[in-house]
């Protein structure tokens, strides 16, 4: 029986996060990536509460480019996530990589963010 890419994804996500959990002190940076977009959240898992978002879906970062799916506006992202917890006043964070590969655009996004000040 040979599995499909979405099928590994969330197999690879449920085993993830039997490990991640997101606390009030450390709180879980989730990555969601979509064909066309890359979505990242800062989530207090105790609470449930997202803290801080950012997406390739917002209007600052997608009229800088034609499409939301290279390492470039991942890159953004990353950035952008990582200014918004920091205002929140969160500076540590655990990451989720979203049942994805550390590869490529979820790299782009992880390693803007660590720059950008997050500690992960």
């Amino acid at each position: 029986m040979k599995l499909t890419r979405t099928e590994l994804v969330k197999r690879r996500h449920r085993r993830v996060r039997r490990r991640v959990q997101g606390t009030s002190e450390r709180p879980r940076l989730a990555v969601f990536r979509s064909n066309g977009h890359i979505y990242a959240q800062v989530i207090d898992d105790d609470s449930q509460h997202t803290l801080a978002a950012a997406s390739t879906l917002e209007k600052t970062i997608k009229s800088q480019s034609k499409s939301g799916a290279n390492c470039e506006v991942s890159a953004e992202v990353g950035k952008l996530i990582a200014q918004r917890a920091q205002n929140q006043g969160i500076s540590q964070v655990v990451f989720d990589r979203g049942g994805n590969l550390y590869h490529g655009r979820v790299r782009a996004l992880a390693e803007a963010a660590r720059e950008a000040g997050l500690d992960f």
